[in-house]
């Protein structure tokens, strides 16, 4: 089911519900470049024992597209809104990239709201200024065409492109269909994020995931956010690269419902 809500701001996002509708909630939040269907796999396979709350986030698919900069402070609040419109007292979270680093500011800022949190192929810091200062001014011209075929070189290693092609061309038509302005704000936030303070104050129970081979946010990024966060633990997964949950969704998906069945709620 299909739903829209409107957040403290006025700003409207969509929301997809799926899965048992007496069941835990279970919560995602998507990467920069996506939208909620980069979870169709998760929704699919944990749909008849949890209930499945996806989104888009502002700026990217259906949600509404207002001026940036944005902030992960609002981009969280954002999420906190889909919960308060729900009437959803207590979720899971499981966030990629950015949807990870949405996820870090919850779990400081609204630990009391989730039962644990997954943050998947993510970053505390991410620099250099230039590296995003370049997508913003291309977004902004208006060329996610040109930036398309780098992109997905990162979020994918070759063997699963070569293999995968039909897998990979989903992904790329809802990096193309990310409003430009939405895709621009977002690296504004990634662009000014600096949450390594923030993870020293995080006592939410959380599980960090990372991929071998993904260049983006590499294991290297991923094991400094679980080392930096009092209790984390830390996977990684082998020949994955920045859509892990994608490229390996079996090993992704174990990982998940282990560390949800294992945690008391």
């Amino acid at each position: 089911m299909t739903s829209r809500i409107t957040t403290d701001d006025g700003i409207g996002l969509q929301i997809v519900l799926s899965g048992n509708a007496d069941g835990p909630v279970l919560m995602f939040c998507n990467s920069l470049g996506t939208d909620h269907r980069m979870w169709d796999g998760e929704a699919a396979a944990f749909g008849k024992d949890y209930r499945i709350v996806r989104y888009d986030r502002r700026g990217h698919g259906r949600s509404d597209a207002p001026p940036g900069p944005y902030s992960f402070e609002r981009l969280g609040r954002d999420a906190l809104c889909i919960l308060d419109a729900l009437e959803i007292d207590r979720t899971w979270f499981c966030g990629l990239s950015m949807g990870g680093m949405t996820g870090m500011w919850l779990a400081a800022n609204a630990p009391e709201r989730f039962h644990g949190l997954v943050l998947a192929n993510t970053g505390a810091f991410m620099p250099p200024f230039e590296m995003w200062a370049e997508r913003i001014d291309m977004a902004r011209a208006g060329h996610l065409d040109r930036m398309a075929p780098k992109v997905m070189e990162r979020w994918f290693t070759q063997r699963f492109r070569e293999e995968q092609p039909e897998a990979v061309a989903r992904v790329v038509e809802q990096f193309l269909a990310t409003p430009p302005e939405g895709y621009a704000a977002c690296c504004e936030a990634i662009r000014d994020m600096d949450h390594r303070d923030l993870l020293k104050t995080i006592g939410a129970r959380v599980h960090v995931i990372g991929g071998s081979a993904d260049p983006a946010t590499t294991p290297a990024h991923c094991r400094y956010v679980a080392e930096n966060i009092s209790g984390a633990i830390y996977s990684e997964l082998k020949d994955a690269a920045h859509l892990s949950n994608i490229e390996k969704p079996g090993e992704f998906q174990a990982i998940l419902r282990a560390f949800m069945t294992a945690s008391p709620q």
